[in-house]
């Protein structure tokens, strides 16, 4: 599989990270992504993200997914410079950093069009992945 990339903008709102995840997902899916456990836990980081972009961020929510091989890249870019910490949970969060730790490989933070972008490197896909992206074909044409 040669490197793919998706690029999605969503309208801030409550509603931004379902359709982040139904987005994600089904990108993902289609170029052959499809081991159930490990799309869930793509799905916590988007969701994280995308919340988090929504609450502390402004402007608009912009999604992008790489993929090279096995390896999927999701980053979430804002309007906000401020960069996310791990801080103690409480009632109104703080867990987001920890989840995103947890379920990921690395993750970091660079500068993006006045505002930041996080980057999240997914644990390493589990299965074998097509040949052929967005088909279950597996022999070589």
């Amino acid at each position: 599989m040669s490197e793919l990339t998706a690029q999605l903008d969503l309208p801030l709102g409550v509603d931004a990270p379902a359709a982040a995840r139904r987005v994600v997902t089904a990108v993902l899916t289609s170029w052959g992504f499809r081991e159930e456990h490990w799309l869930e836990a793509t799905q916590v980081v988007v969701s994280e993200l995308v919340t988090n972009a929504v609450r502390h961020g402004g402007g608009a929510v912009a999604v992008s997914i790489e993929t090279h091989q096995e390896q999927v890249t999701l980053a979430v870019a804002d309007g906000s410079s401020v960069v996310p910490r791990r801080r103690d949970p409480d009632e109104a969060g703080g867990r987001g950093v920890a989840v995103i730790e947890a379920l990921s490989s690395a993750w970091g933070v660079r500068d993006h069009q006045g505002g930041k972008q996080v980057w999240v490197q997914l644990r390493t896909y589990p299965g074998p992945l097509p040949a052929h992206p967005g088909t279950d074909r597996t022999d070589a044409a």
